[in-house]
């Protein structure tokens, strides 16, 4: 059906007032700053934003917007600026995960290494001792306490 150049006109004015408002953020419930949206608030069949269909052009125009939009860092649509905040904090949060998982692992292993120094020396210690009381020649040192009654004596 052939519609007159005031229809045509008419049409194309309610889809250029219509994509003003999708692209300050005004979106309708359940819709998105698309063409089908688009289409669907400007009251013209969405087959004719393509191809050699009458507003194409209209068609053109919107995306090269939404893209400049987009190109400035602006996201007309709430809900995929919302989505690509969300994006973003994943990722980061991501990060902060594996960079925590890696902390945990090199204090594990640090505290591994730590027990098994411990040990060691603390097998050091009890064989030095054993080799310390079979010799004859080592006097043994005053225990704490007796040392305090030595040194409290010599005043």
């Amino acid at each position: 059906m052939r519609i007159s150049a005031a229809q045509r006109t008419e049409n194309e004015n309610r889809i250029r007032a219509t994509m003003d408002r999708l692209l300050r953020g005004e979106i309708p419930p359940g819709g998105k700053c698309d063409i089908k949206t688009l289409a669907n608030e400007a009251g013209v069949d969405r087959t004719a934003f393509y191809g050699t269909r009458p507003y194409a052009h209209l068609r053109i125009e919107f995306e090269r917007r939404v893209q400049a939009l987009q190109d400035a860092g602006e996201i007309p649509d709430p809900r995929e600026a919302q989505i690509a905040r969300l994006k973003t904090e994943n990722t980061k949060l991501k990060e902060r995960l594996a960079q925590s998982e890696q902390t945990i692992d090199d204090l594990t292993d640090f505290r591994t290494q730590s027990l098994a120094q411990l040990a060691a020396q603390h097998e050091e210690i009890g064989r030095l001792r054993e080799a310390a009381a079979g010799a004859d020649r080592v006097t043994r040192l005053p225990t704490t306490r007796s040392a305090s009654k030595v040194i409290g004596s010599c005043s």
